[in-house]
């Protein structure tokens, strides 16, 4: 990501402020364990300035739940092996979990968001996480390339608490 500041939605700064945010969007521009094509690490940036064109209204609640405010925290860029960027996501998550914050992760490389999910895991019921995986491959692996944390290990760790 450059220096320029982008935060979700485009919102305006009144609804951004950490303090009174109820969501936090975290950004993990990651790409070190991609096997077939680079560019993992460009999906938050593409996905915050997609969001500045989105409807804010939501139809289903009839509600505007950008009113409760969303922070756009400052990337997590780490270009270490995927075990360290665990570590680091995990760390952030904890905390913006243990601020009362509704963490949202955004990355590309299915490894980004394991830390995110352990830290939910532990703040929460089990049966109060959910989570959503659309793709073509379980990433189910118990270890990918001498990585236990190697993007195709990501649902792996998720599902078992590892």
């Amino acid at each position: 990501m450059s220096s320029e500041t982008l935060n979700f939605g485009g919102l305006e700064p009144e609804y951004t402020r950490y303090q009174s945010a109820k969501y936090v969007v975290l950004p993990v521009p990651y790409d070190r364990t991609s096997t077939w094509k680079k560019g993992a690490d460009l999906g938050p940036r593409a996905i915050l300035e997609a969001s500045a064109n989105m409807e804010l209204y939501d139809i289903e609640s009839d509600a505007e739940p950008y009113l409760a405010g969303i922070h756009t925290a400052d990337p997590l860029v780490c270009h270490a092996q995927p075990d360290v960027l665990y570590e680091k996501v995990l760390a952030q998550a904890r905390k913006y979990i243990a601020d009362g914050k509704f963490l949202n992760t955004l990355g590309g490389n299915h490894c980004v968001p394991i830390g995110s999910a352990h830290a939910a895991c532990e703040a929460y019921p089990r049966e109060q996480v959910s989570i959503l995986q659309i793709d073509a491959h379980s990433d189910l692996r118990e270890s990918y390339q001498g990585s236990a944390y190697s993007h195709a290990c990501a649902m792996y760790r998720i599902v078992t608490g590892k």
